[in-house]
């Protein structure tokens, strides 16, 4: 017989998890996501994506405000899970609800534990330039991510690759190796293993700040930031007074383009012709290739490039 299992996860990364679980079958006592937050330009409350699978599949559904409250452990109690799976939940439960299940909690991790624990493995692994990463599966204890691993999976980044995409790819990933990980680890065939603490690094929340561009670095290091903080925080840079976002980019292979960009101060547009704005960089050029101003919308650089000119500067 399979656990009785309670879901815990809050944004797309975790449906694929909770509807995989669904898919297989496994006895969902209930579902906990985050509470319901003002989204888009109105402000409108919106329930979270997980809460979303919830209802329409009518679990129970909890979103306490509070899950350090002695009643939100009262109602846990009340659901009698044998485990609990978290996917992106977005806290740290403490320890008396870690107590509850007796099969213990299990969470899907977006990296290879040790490394980057915390809240943006995603996007750091993309802005370090990473070309592997995985999913972990692993038992949960009041750290932030320190429990013993019950199983990854490793997956290649492809160089195009952005933080949206990636995140789809590590869910499905996670959801997938999900079904089996439990049923091994129920039966007893999973020996859960401890984490080299000594081989953790951390991936701290991004920051708005953390977009902005840098143009001394090099275009490799610029696009990597770009992909890694798509679609948020999203990474950005001045031109005169207008700030802009940069939503897509590529790193300049044209030999002209690159000539013609020997010795200028980095940041200066160096090309604004065909599909992209051409920006020197400390090594290297960049091309942008999709753009939005503040009080604008998002534009190919191919429709906008009339707008800007050579040797025009753009600032961190």
């Amino acid at each position: 017989m399979r656990p009785r299992v309670l879901f815990m996860g809050t944004p797309d990364f975790a449906v694929p998890a909770l509807q995989r679980l669904l898919d297989e079958a496994f006895p969902i006592v209930g579902v906990v996501s985050q509470p319901d937050r003002p989204r888009g330009r109105n402000l409108h409350l919106t329930v979270p994506p997980v809460g979303r699978l919830a209802e329409a599949r009518g679990l129970p559904l909890l979103q306490p405000e509070n899950i350090r409250s002695k009643a939100f452990a009262d109602q846990i109690r009340v659901l009698s899970p044998d485990l609990i799976v978290t996917a992106a939940y977005g806290r740290i439960l403490p320890a008396d609800i870690l107590a509850i299940p007796k099969l213990g909690s299990l969470n899907i991790h977006a990296s290879l534990l040790p490394a980057y624990r915390g809240a943006a493995p995603i996007q750091w692994c993309l802005i370090n330039g990473d070309t592997e990463t995985g999913v972990t599966i692993m038992l949960m204890d009041e750290g932030m991510d320190t429990g013993d691993i019950l199983a990854r999976q490793r997956v290649d980044i492809p160089e195009e690759m952005y933080a949206d995409q990636l995140s789809r790819l590590l869910a499905q990933l996670g959801a997938d190796l999900l079904p089996q990980t439990i049923d091994d680890f129920v039966s007893g065939r999973l020996e859960p293993q401890p984490q080299d603490h000594t081989l953790a690094t951390t991936a701290r929340m991004l920051k708005r700040e953390t977009g902005r561009i840098v143009w001394d670095e090099s275009a490799r290091t610029i696009y990597n930031l770009i992909r890694g903080t798509y679609p948020w925080p999203g990474a950005f840079t001045y031109c005169g007074k207008k700030r802009i976002k940069i939503h897509k980019a590529r790193v300049c292979t044209d030999p002209d383009i690159i000539s013609a960009a020997a010795g200028l101060e980095p940041g200066t547009v160096c090309d604004c012709q065909g599909d992209a704005i051409s920006v020197a960089c400390g090594e290297g050029v960049i091309d942008l290739l999709e753009i939005q101003t503040d009080s604008g919308k998002k534009m190919q650089c191919r429709d906008c490039s009339h707008n800007y000119r050579l040797g025009q500067m753009m600032e961190g």
